[in-house]
């Protein structure tokens, strides 16, 4: 495995996070609309040596932040994000990301210095449309996509097949919308599914058949590392050979046998993430960093995972 190169272990308390959640959220609330001051982790991977993440393709997926925002509101969260070093969120439809007026999101986002490249929507043919792209387009989204793969799914041939029809449908109103590719989400399934190719009897995952019957002008996919793993997937291979259909990355680590209950902050775990990087350099332009289940300390595993990333050694 490669190795990281040392990195420092930044721990930038947040004053009102650290008093507890009550005095959190009144503080935030209470801060003044101005820029976000510049961060010691801002130029994190310039503290490091060899090639590293840049830091402004490493997002944050707010899913992973559910509990705290639940807690606390959405702006503390963003604050503290802000802080390590983050420049990217990525927005989760399941967080109520979409639900917030987008004149009221933006500000939020402008005054803590962050961008929403990236977002996770449940749509369906009618609301991608007439809700999610023009919320889009004004947040600045260059992907669009969910948390899955849209309708029917994969579980059967049909499914999937219908589902790269609908991805290309889609995928051609977004990039039309200015707001980039759709993207699809994979789980472990995707992968452990075969079904035999139309046009050829081989036996092919659901992913591939998806890869094979999407557009790559309209249609690109973000990979989730973590479930490809899971499924036994050597991601690194998988970028080799269609890193030019693969332009985002989630970012989980966990410890063997992985499970979403065995989770870890990136870089604690088991997954050799050394030839994983190194096959996505100038292929993938995100990388969101993201924990199924949630972590005792959203700041711990926002902070650590963002560190080990920015100053990976490859």
């Amino acid at each position: 495995m490669t190795n990281p190169a040392p990195y420092r272990r930044r721990r930038h308390a947040i004053a009102a996070l650290s008093a507890g959640v009550a005095l959190a959220a009144s503080a935030f609330t209470a801060a003044p609309a101005t820029a976000a001051p510049e961060s010691d982790n801002a130029n994190a991977a310039s503290d490091c040596a060899g090639r590293s993440v840049p830091v402004s393709k490493i997002g944050f997926q707010l899913y992973s932040a559910r509990t705290m925002i639940n807690q606390v509101g959405l702006e503390p969260v963003l604050a503290m994000l802000a802080e390590i070093g983050y420049k990217e969120v990525q927005f989760a439809a399941a967080v109520g990301s979409y639900n917030v007026p987008v004149e009221e999101m933006q500000a939020l986002l402008d005054k803590y210095g962050l961008k929403a490249s990236t977002g996770q929507a449940a749509y369906n043919e009618t609301t991608f449309s007439t809700a999610y792209l023009p919320y889009a387009k004004e947040i600045g989204h260059r992907y669009t996509g969910s948390g899955g793969f849209g309708q029917p799914g994969t579980n059967t041939l049909a499914d999937t097949l219908a589902t790269a029809e609908q991805m290309n449908r889609l995928g051609e109103l977004s990039v039309k919308n200015g707001t980039g590719k759709l993207f699809g989400h994979n789980h472990d399934g995707e992968f452990l599914r075969q079904f035999p190719d139309p046009a050829t009897g081989e036996l092919k995952s659901a992913w591939q058949l998806l890869v094979e019957n999407t557009d790559p002008r309209y249609v690109t996919f973000e990979v989730d590392v973590f479930w490809a793993e899971a499924a036994g997937v050597d991601v690194a291979a998988l970028l080799e050979q269609y890193g030019d259909r693969i332009e985002l990355l989630h970012i989980k680590d966990s410890d063997e046998p992985f499970d979403s209950r065995n989770q870890t902050v990136v870089g604690d775990g088991d997954i050799d993430w050394g030839p994983i990087l190194d096959a996505a350099q100038g292929k993938v332009k995100y990388y969101v960093i993201e924990r199924d289940g949630g972590a005792d300390s959203v700041q711990e595993y926002a902070e650590e995972s963002f560190d080990f990333l920015s100053c990976f050694n490859y």
